[in-house]
């Protein structure tokens, strides 16, 4: 099985080499799956300077605001691991994250234009539930997506600054149960009730479906799987 591994992209020097690399290094975090088995969580300094084309001192800098924010850890003598949260910090987080999405998707009913929300076909309706095990790397990458754009439509600043603060973790948890027990294919169904509750202007059945929706990946993370 190949391990997961971060993408590194070499830093071009147009902001500060400190912000640019701290913002490529959180992403390659983020896009990494951090909760597969055999995730390559130790980070190599000395590799990660040629990689990104920088110097060591603007990489620690990022490292140690990535270490604040509590994605990195950077234990003496020992190096640089990616943190990866316990399962009952998980459940937590994805309590949360029921809790702010839904909200989102309730303002969304009120905020967003018809064809924001009819973007979100694009992220649903070309998979076919019946055939979904043959897109499956396709439709992790569109189920993200569809969620990441519910909190977008909002419109709501604050839930957006909130939930960016749990999406690393939320995301590699998505992605890596989406393809567990059906969950896929059940997903499929869920997104398109909450879509056509959003183009209906449905605000309390649109809420009410993204919390089930998420509570249901809680439930699975609880009974299923093993983190800790």
């Amino acid at each position: 099985m190949i391990k997961a591994q971060l993408e590194i992209q070499p830093i071009e020097e147009v902001q500060s080499l400190k912000s640019r690399t701290y913002e490529a290094l959180k992403v390659a975090i983020g896009a990494m799956k951090i909760y597969d088995a055999g995730a390559e969580l130790r980070l190599d300094e000395r590799a990660l300077s040629l990689q990104f084309g920088v110097s060591r001192t603007p990489l620690r800098e990022a490292l140690a605001q990535l270490e604040q924010e509590g994605l990195v850890r950077i234990a003496p003598r020992r190096g640089i691991f990616i943190v990866r949260k316990t399962k009952a910090e998980i459940l937590e987080m994805i309590t949360v994250w029921a809790a702010l999405e839904s909200m989102a998707a309730r303002l969304a009913t009120e905020v967003a234009s018809d064809a924001e929300i009819a973007r979100l076909h694009g992220l649903v309706d070309t998979f076919d539930s019946d055939a979904i095990e043959e897109h499956m790397g396709e439709y992790s990458d569109a189920n993200i997506r569809f969620h990441a754009a519910i909190i977008a439509l909002s419109g709501c600043k604050l839930i957006a600054e909130i939930t960016n603060g749990l999406f690393t973790h939320v995301r590699g948890i998505r992605q890596r149960t989406i393809f567990e027990r059906d969950r896929a294919r059940r997903s499929i169904v869920d997104h398109k009730e909450i879509i056509e509750a959003l183009e209906t202007r449905n605000g309390e059945r649109a809420e009410r479906l993204v919390r089930e929706h998420t509570l249901k990946l809680r439930q699975h993370v609880e009974q299923f799987v093993q983190l800790d």
